[in-house]
């Protein structure tokens, strides 16, 4: 079985996953991005606001418009999410990916040009954006990654979106470092730089084939799909596969194309939508967010003296437990890692709660870190990665794209809700 699973992995087909996954790494450096310039963002409101009124901005509205400018980003994830099946079965996969990229030039230079203009709207427009750009891609690159798999590998290679993700989080904070492009002056470089994976990855995706699902299933278009499996799968015998899809598509030829309504209306499809909803409900409301969005300002109020490098820490547990998952999830199952996961979240906050109300006592801010660090290590065990790839395999190639939306949707609206509540609760 090993041997078979070797076989089936080639150099093309790897290529094709990670330039999908550039998708799923500027989702995580736009979620963390925003974290470590916080005070300089802060500034340049108040600089702002003094050329127009002469007067500096009152606190509660600087606060506003910070919290506005984090939280709008999942206003335009809940957006591009929910606008995922549409966009992906009416283009295609690949060329979807493309033109979503449009969107993240577009959100880049209005952050970039923001401090020239002097205009805070540029930052929250710019989030926006780059938020609409994120959701599109959270549901195209788990889509197009499934789909390319081989069905052996499919929830470990489903690990990659997340991997993405959390990678891209930790060079958001690397280059958050004042020394790079964390400064005064460079804050908006720093924002602007999505820019660059957006073009590498226009420039890659040429060279990547489209789904062969979506060839045989949605186009009809049986010899594209088997030269682009064989390319794939690095063999002429690609007829398992074949079969494979050939069979989803006569089931699929006997029931109508699904759409967002009839997921809803449709009994057979309940019991999946609901733990697709709750896996991705779940997911968000662990908090897992407001760590990233706000971690540097937690460790200042848990007494930590150099708070930038702890949340650097922080990422990279992020990334060494998603690999980590990444061998687990096909060996000890998609429900263990979840549960075990969310158990140990629960732990961590417990031990994060009393860190932050015995801040006084300077050796507990070891104990913020190591609560936070056990915090981001058990959601990427499970309610990190698994929430993403598990739609792809609960629902069949109809419903599958209106699935994908309507749990996407969810995520990002959980998202916005602990992104823009936070700072008041922390308040």
């Amino acid at each position: 079985m090993v041997e078979e699973e070797k076989k089936q992995v080639t150099g093309y087909l790897l290529f094709s996953l990670a330039t999908a996954v550039i998708g799923s790494l500027q989702f995580g450096y736009n979620t963390g991005v925003i974290n470590a310039p916080e005070q300089k963002l802060r500034a340049f409101f108040n600089n702002t606001w003094m050329e127009r009124y002469a007067e500096p901005i009152k606190p509660g509205t600087c606060t506003i418009v910070w919290s506005l400018s984090v939280a709008i980003f999942s206003v335009g994830g809940m957006v591009g999410s929910f606008s995922v099946g549409v966009m992906a079965d009416r283009f295609g996969r690949k060329l979807s990916m493309f033109l979503v990229n449009i969107l993240a030039v577009i959100g880049g230079l209005l952050m970039g040009f923001s401090t020239i203009c002097s205009s805070y709207e540029m930052v929250i427009a710019g989030r926006l954006v780059i938020g609409l750009f994120c959701g599109l891609f959270t549901g195209l690159t788990p889509m197009y990654v499934g789909e390319l798999s081989p069905t052996p590998l499919r929830g470990a290679f489903g690990t990659l979106h997340q991997l993405g993700v959390v990678v891209g989080i930790l060079v958001a904070q690397i280059f958050g470092l004042e020394s790079l492009l964390g400064s005064d002056k460079l804050w908006p470089l720093l924002l602007a730089l999505t820019v660059v994976p957006a073009v590498l990855q226009c420039i890659l995706l040429p060279f990547c084939p489209e789904s062969p699902r979506f060839l045989l299933i949605n186009q009809n278009k049986e010899e594209q799909a088997r030269k682009a499996l064989v390319r794939l799968r690095g063999t002429e015998d690609v007829s398992k596969d074949m079969q494979e899809m050939k069979e989803e598509s006569s089931k699929m030829a006997m029931e109508k194309k699904v759409t967002i309504l009839e997921l809803f209306r449709t009994a057979a499809y309940r019991q999946p939508l609901l733990i697709a909803v709750m896996l991705h409900l779940s997911q968000q409301l662990s908090g897992i967010n407001a760590v990233f969005y706000y971690s540097t300002g937690i460790f200042e109020s848990a007494g930590v003296t150099q708070p930038i490098y702890a949340t650097i820490g922080a990422g990279a547990v992020n990334t060494v437990f998603t690999v980590v998952s990444l061998f687990l999830v096909e060996r000890v199952g998609r429900r263990t890692l979840h549960l075990v996961g969310l158990a140990g979240m629960a732990i961590s906050a417990l031990l994060m709660t009393i860190a932050l109300l015995l801040k006084g006592y300077s050796s507990l801010s070891y104990l913020s870190i190591g609560a936070v660090f056990l915090f981001v290590a058990m959601f990427e065990m499970g309610p990190g990665p698994i929430p993403w790839f598990i739609v792809a395999e609960l629902f069949s190639q109809g419903p599958r794209p209106a699935a994908i939306a309507v749990a996407g949707c969810c995520n990002w609206t959980a998202n916005f809700l602990v992104g823009v509540s936070f700072p008041k609760l922390e308040v």
